[in-house]
């Protein structure tokens, strides 16, 4: 049996973690499975290595910025190839440079095209643990990339499928997918199973524990996903594409913080108005998630729309760089605002829950202030003093509870 093992960096932040790690790699090795370990750089170290560019520059260049950053996972992998020669197995660590996992040129943003699996097959036919840098990538200049934060998540699944793994296992310091993040909500529910589409839409709107890319790779190549925690051995989460279980009307709820809101005041009420200004956005690698258009008035409207608070100033710059061709009056942006999301399978028969989700946050006098829907979630933008009570007032109210 071939198993590929992903930790990120609680996992491996200090020399007891470390062996820590090291020794449950070392367990499934000597029940004589093939073990392919992908690692998060340690702790905090992306962080640090981040505020020590922005000292020097602090508006570094993406390409250096990537250069920077690989050091973080490249330092892990070389201490674990060390922890388990002291425990006595013969293990290798490898860079994305030295697997070759080919990715596009987006700098800081790359996604996987390939991977190169002979390396990493020859290694395992010699015995040894492979132990490779996760987050990172080979663009076809030759150039380091990364995959974007939580991208070590993606390279375990892309391995795992490159591979075909017979197992996927996501270790982090929760046990599993949880009803809400127990940090706000204590009382949140451990999930046993979850779909791959309600993991998609929980990992995209906050959820935390995986990154949504390597769900959605997961769907696509079929590769069963295992959440679970590293500093203990309870039984994690399972993620796949059927769940056994009768579904839930609702499986989760979700908060990000990490949104700002756009406003586009006095737009011009014509055809092609949003193409527009979508499609310069676009062109700069934004993603846009909410959108609110109004009831158009005098041949006016207002176009609102989300982004992650990291792309907020380049969106705005494009914007205001193409003010003569979009013709708004104002822009107005606000940052203070966080997304609350709730998913399940169980929304596509079961009507109201958008109301009961609406009721939830009137009890609690909370303001909407944008809303979004699909066929397995419902999405609003609140003010984000009012993010944690929304979650447990949403939480309660759809007894999501253990």
């Amino acid at each position: 049996m071939l198993v590929v093992k992903k930790f990120g960096g609680t996992s491996v932040a200090d020399k007891e973690r470390i062996f820590n790690v090291a020794r449950r790699c070392v367990e499934e090795y000597k029940k004589g499975n093939g073990v392919v370990v992908v690692l998060s750089a340690m702790g905090k170290m992306t962080d640090v290595l981040i505020d020590q560019a922005k000292d020097i520059n602090p508006n570094p260049p993406k390409r250096a910025m990537d250069m920077l950053l690989v050091t973080g996972e490249q330092t892990s992998v070389a201490l674990m190839e060390m922890a388990m020669d002291v425990l006595g197995v013969p293990a290798i660590s490898l860079t994305a440079f030295q697997v070759a996992m080919h990715t596009t040129s987006v700098y800081s943003n790359a996604r996987l095209k390939r991977i190169d699996t002979e390396r990493i097959r020859h290694e395992l036919e010699q015995k040894k643990i492979v132990i490779v840098t996760g987050f990172q990538g080979v663009n076809k200049y030759d150039d380091y990339t990364t995959l974007g934060r939580g991208g070590s998540d993606t390279t375990a699944v892309a391995l795992a499928a490159a591979l075909h793994a017979d197992k996927c296992e996501i270790y982090t310091d929760v046990d599993g997918v949880y009803t809400a993040d127990p940090r706000i909500v204590p009382q949140a529910r451990k999930l046993n199973e979850i779909s791959y589409d309600e993991m998609l839409d929980l990992a995209t709107l906050g959820a935390g524990v995986l990154h949504n890319r390597s769900v959605e790779m997961a769907k696509k190549y079929g590769v069963e996903l295992v959440v679970r925690s590293s500093l203990n051995t309870n039984e994690g989460t399972v993620v796949k594409e059927v769940t056994k279980v009768e579904r839930m009307l609702v499986s989760g709820v979700a908060a990000d913080r990490n949104a700002t809101r756009i406003s586009l005041i006095g737009l011009e009420d014509r055809p092609g108005v949003a193409f527009k200004l979508f499609d310069i956005i676009a062109k700069a690698n934004i993603n846009v998630d909410m959108i609110l258009q109004s009831i158009g008035r005098d041949n006016k409207k207002d176009i609102s729309f989300t982004v992650d608070e990291n792309t907020a100033d380049a969106a705005l710059k494009v914007i205001e760089e193409n003010e003569k061709s979009l013709r708004y009056e104002k822009v107005s942006v606000k940052k203070n605002v966080a997304k609350i999301s709730v998913v399940g399978a169980g929304m596509m028969s079961n009507p109201g829950v958008a109301a009961k989700m609406f009721e939830c946050l009137f009890n609690a006098g909370i303001n909407i202030r944008m809303i979004s829907t699909s066929e397995i979630r419902v999405t609003v933008l609140v003010d984000e003093n009012d993010c944690d009570r929304a979650v447990q007032s949403v939480h309660d109210g759809f007894g999501l509870e253990d």
